[in-house]
């Protein structure tokens, strides 16, 4: 018999942790809450302290009743749920379901899954901290207070299945309002005049710059024309060179959100996915003769910092691997957020020494591609500067001032392991002048004008929206994700190139939370929220207090919105054609992935047909069809002829309605990485890439 009971949430934890305690210990795996509020009502007393009426989740009676019987053969129970408020209230409801006493040395915390930690863990066992249980029973009753009375006005005035939350109203809200922005966004024109210039046989580039050392904007062709009827011949003489050194210091280690944000952007991993694999990398591998180990710290955090054993790890390896030279030699100071919680480190490896290629054979792709990101960026923050050379040249030419900048990596530091990713994916690279000097003379060797328009924000990609809401105190790391997921389900956005776009059903929702529950949608107040809840986890706050001062003006909004919100009929919009099954006409219907057609004689017939989106090109194959964008199983935009099957043209590149100047095939726009590129289909003409 064992003597001590060690109750995790996963099987995998459990497999991984049982290894390292030894045959007095049984791990046994909760599958997660085993309590919660009841589906079928509100399950809060709001006339009694708003006193939570916890249940037993169905289908959680076969676990608890097994998790019963072993802890009462045990001699002592440890509960070893994760380190965060969600895993402290889990301890807390087992605590209660299997009679530990909460006051007790019962809890065990871990923030990496390694066989030292969880040893010295165990000889440090704690009371349940009600603090943290408090500030999750808080969050828990404060959403169920706004989803449970304002869904069901929801469900009654629009219709069923929707919802309304406190971070999925704002994360909503954001998206509506830049997709305002950008309707009445009004493009301004401007020009920019580069040149080619040649010093012996090296040429270079450099940018017009201003007039008589002035800055000067050009704001039309005329102004371009003033410039250019100001330059006399093709010799431009150095005015001025500055050389100067810069250091470019590494990203810190990874938060929940910044390798949320990293993921997107460097391995196009939704923030679901990036938090579902990083759970498996935390709770355990099977790597062979080493059996079950946990690879990663703990990856629900907004601490950047990091142990003085992994520093120490850390500083080994970088020396063994690039030289002392690659060593960091000053300490950088760690810049926290005002709301941060710091109770855990950063994302990092558990050990360095267990380099990705070492676990290629025992890893999945996206395993390995998730863990080399971690691994890099680990290892990059705690490297020596990267150390570069810029140079900046001014060229004159009458009062005419042209400017070329360059620079080159002296010193790679870091960058020889990691460089984070941008939004924008603009990448610095090396771009090198000739040897130049004051009063030398360049020859103008070519001269291009380029108009140019200004452009509205960018949509948000998941990235970008997870650091807004991280940078407004909207949610913590552990909602980022699931509130992202929650807008997409209930249909209130799609997803239009990676980028979120407001359904009408969203705006429809927005403009009701808007007009009678002001609150829940305003940011000051929703960040003022979660600092409430900081507070309440830091002991400073009573959490029935912060409940009832939302919950008393909240109430006054619930009754005036039943007695006065209209309901909302979305019609279905005629299609402007017939059924091709029936004959019935064809409407036009809201579902999870925008609008879509099906027939009006629902449920007698379901037939439904994708939204035909033409894109104003002939098919370049047959000449007679015109090109429509469609979509492949996954998701994936293409484009086609639309006499398929009759003409079989395919791509997916988007065609382009004018020709190639050199070979006159078609020419198509092309996604990269780092933006979007015109490319002939048929030859090797390329134009500039747009971001």
């Amino acid at each position: 018999m064992s003597e001590f009971l060690v109750i995790v949430e996963s099987p995998a934890k459990a497999k991984t942790i049982e290894r390292y305690l030894g045959k007095k210990y049984k791990v046994k795996a909760s599958m997660g809450h085993v309590r919660d509020l009841p589906r079928s009502q509100m399950g809060v007393d709001i006339e009694h302290n708003y006193d939570p009426k916890y249940i037993t989740i169905r289908g959680k009676g076969p676990v608890l009743k097994e998790l019963k019987t072993a802890a009462k053969k045990a001699k002592k129970v440890f509960l070893a749920a994760d380190p965060d408020r969600e895993g402290e209230a889990i301890a807390w409801h087992l605590a209660h379901s299997l009679d530990v006493d909460a006051h007790s040395d019962c809890r065990v915390v871990f923030n990496e899954i390694t066989k030292d930690a969880i040893k010295e863990s165990f000889k440090h066992p704690r009371p349940i901290n009600m603090d943290l249980v408090d500030a999750q029973q808080a969050r828990r009753v404060l959403d169920r207070l706004v989803g449970y009375n304002i869904s069901p006005l929801l469900w009654k005035k629009v219709k069923k299945g929707l919802s309304a939350g406190r971070v999925q109203s704002v994360a909503l809200r954001l998206i509506i309002d830049r997709e305002k922005e950008i309707s009445a966004f009004e493009p301004e024109e401007y020009w920019t005049i580069g040149a080619e210039f040649m010093k012996g046989k090296d040429t270079f580039e450099a940018s017009f710059f201003g007039v008589d050392s002035e800055k000067l904007e050009l704001k039309s062709e005329q102004d371009v024309q003033n410039i250019l009827n100001q330059l006399t011949g093709n010799k431009f003489t150095v005015e001025s060179v500055s050389k100067k050194e810069r250091k470019r210091n590494p990203a810190v280690p990874f938060t929940t959100s910044s390798l949320q944000q990293e993921a997107a952007r460097k391995l196009n991993f939704r923030a679901k996915k990036t938090m579902m694999i990083a759970q498996q990398l935390y709770e355990g591998i099977e790597l062979g003769k080493e059996g079950t180990v946990g690879l990663i710290t703990y990856m629900r955090t907004d601490s950047t910092r990091i142990s003085e054993v992994a520093q120490k790890e850390a500083v080994n390896f970088i020396e063994g691997a690039f030289g002392k030279e690659y060593l960091q030699t000053e300490a950088r100071k760690e810049k926290k957020q005002s709301n941060a919680q710091d109770a855990h480190e950063a994302i990092r490896p558990t050990s360095v020494m267990r380099d990705p290629g070492s676990l290629k054979e025992h890893l999945s792709r996206d395993q390995l591609r998730l863990y080399k990101l971690i691994w890099e960026r680990f290892l990059a923050s705690q490297m020596a500067p990267a150390i570069m050379d810029t140079m900046s040249v001014d060229l004159k030419n009458g009062d005419v001032l042209f400017r070329a900048t360059g620079s080159k990596v002296k010193f790679p530091g870091f960058m020889k392991v990691y460089v984070e990713g941008t939004d924008d994916q603009v990448e610095e690279k090396d771009r090198l002048l000739p040897d130049l000097k004051e009063g030398d003379e360049v020859i103008k060797k070519d001269i291009e004008p380029k108009q140019h328009f200004t452009q509205p924000p960018p949509r948000y990609t998941e990235a970008r929206l997870v650091r807004t809401l991280e940078e407004l105190g909207i949610g913590r790391p552990s909602t980022f994700a699931p509130t992202l997921d929650t807008i997409q389900k209930r249909g209130y956005v799609s997803l239009d190139n990676k980028r979120f776009v407001p359904t009408e059903l969203g705006i429809i929702i927005h403009e009701l939370v808007v007009d009678f529950f002001p609150d829940i949608i305003d940011v000051e107040f929703t960040a003022k929220m979660e600092q409430g809840l900081d507070d309440v986890e830091e002991g400073k706050v009573n959490w029935v207090k912060i409940i009832d001062e939302f919950y008393r003006d909240f109430e006054k909004h619930l009754e005036r919105a039943e007695r006065e919100m209209e309901e909302v009929e979305i019609k279905d919009e005629p299609a402007g054609e017939d059924c091709d099954q029936c004959g019935n006409p064809m409407v036009f219907k809201m579902g999870r992935y925008g609008k879509f057609m099906a027939c009006s004689n629902f449920p007698d017939c379901r037939n439904t047909k994708a939204i035909v989106k033409e894109i104003g090109v002939k098919c370049p194959n047959c000449g007679e069809g015109n090109i429509i964008e469609r979509k492949s199983k996954k998701r994936r935009i293409f484009y086609g002829c639309d006499r398929f099957p009759e003409c079989e043209f395919l791509s997916w590149d988007k065609p382009l309605p004018r020709n190639c100047p050199k070979c006159d095939s078609y020419l198509v726009e092309k996604k990269l990485k780092k933006g979007v590129q015109v490319q002939c289909s048929n030859c090797d003409y390329k134009e500039a890439t747009q971001s």
